[in-house]
């Protein structure tokens, strides 16, 4: 587990985290979000101990990271995949972090092959593709076979089947009982990747809950509704209080859950042929939410989050 209390860290007047809690529990998936200046690379180099916190602590399974023995037999770490001496192979890079936390050099062998890098393992790493330095970065976090792991934009440079290999073994890191923290701006993957969120904004908590939690929380959930009677449906609706909009051969409802509707439809003896409810998405419950927290704004930026403020009806 990790653990964050009153995080805050200070470059001269600038405040890049502002008395930040949270806590990352184990056996999930916990994605780290908020805007570009947000604090979140900040948040993780402290969480590593690459940056000392002007107040506050965080600490893993108790202890920070400098007072761990043997730091990559508890934790791992993905923050730059571009950070490998551009002159060392793959198998000799992973070889001596293996030396420096008394690692068996067997585990070497197994991390390459779990990565999809054997083949090239004794290539210059310089020559690699983002790609290849992703998987490379995936590797030396593994290589400890550790409880906790932190990814920082893990799926960068990745062609489609290795972002689906990456989510799934994501998915099979936590299942194992391991603490795995990702921080990402695909909040399209992070929506199939993480069950649980940390939001983040001018380096303060927004938001800690689950996904669909922080998305129910922004969303105004709707039902789509169609029948063959649809006029006589609106107007049985609209007397019982809901919120009713024409959508073509449909009835987008609010205010009214789709067993409320059914019920509705019933009594009044009236066919149903679709009644789904509908549900926002974490692209547009982080821009709803995190609006106010976003530094700068483009002209695209701020026509996309009026698109996404709810309309009265």
């Amino acid at each position: 587990m990790i653990e964050a209390s009153g995080l805050t860290k200070r470059y001269g007047n600038t405040v890049a985290v502002n008395n930040l809690s949270f806590a990352v529990a184990a056996g999930k998936v916990t994605g780290f979000l908020g805007p570009n200046g947000a604090g979140k690379s900040t948040t993780m180099r402290m969480i590593l101990g690459l940056d000392n916190p002007t107040s506050g602590q965080v600490v893993i399974g108790g202890k920070r990271y400098h007072e761990l023995k043997d730091p990559l037999r508890t934790v791992g770490a993905l923050l730059d995949a571009k950070w490998v001496h551009p002159n060392r192979s793959a198998r000799a890079h992973l070889s001596w972090m293996a030396k420096s936390n008394r690692i068996p050099t067997s585990r070497v062998e197994e991390v390459l092959d779990t990565v999809g890098l054997t083949s090239v393992a004794d290539k210059r790493a310089g020559g690699f593709s983002l790609g290849m330095s992703q998987r490379l970065g995936i590797a030396a976090a593994l290589l400890g076979d550790p409880e906790v792991l932190l990814f920082d934009e893990p799926v960068n440079g990745l062609d489609p089947e290795g972002i689906l290999w990456i989510r799934k073994f994501m998915h099979r890191l936590a299942e194992e009982g391991r603490t795995v923290f990702v921080s990402s701006h695909l909040l399209s993957e992070m929506a199939l990747t993480a069950s649980d969120l940390i939001v983040i904004g001018k380096g303060q908590l927004i938001a800690q809950s689950t996904t669909e939690e922080f998305v129910a929380r922004a969303a105004e959930n709707t039902v789509k509704v169609r029948s063959p009677q649809l006029p006589a449906l609106r107007e049985q609706l609209v007397r019982a209080s809901a919120q009713v909009t024409d959508s073509g051969n449909a009835l987008i409802v609010s205010g009214m859950d789709s067993d409320k509707i059914g019920e509705i439809a019933a009594s009044a003896n009236l066919v149903l042929h679709e009644l789904s409810p509908q549900t926002g998405s974490l692209e547009q419950a982080f821009m709803q939410i995190t609006g106010d927290s976003v530094e700068y704004h483009t002209g695209l930026e701020a026509e996309a989050q009026q698109a996404f403020q709810p309309t009265a009806r």
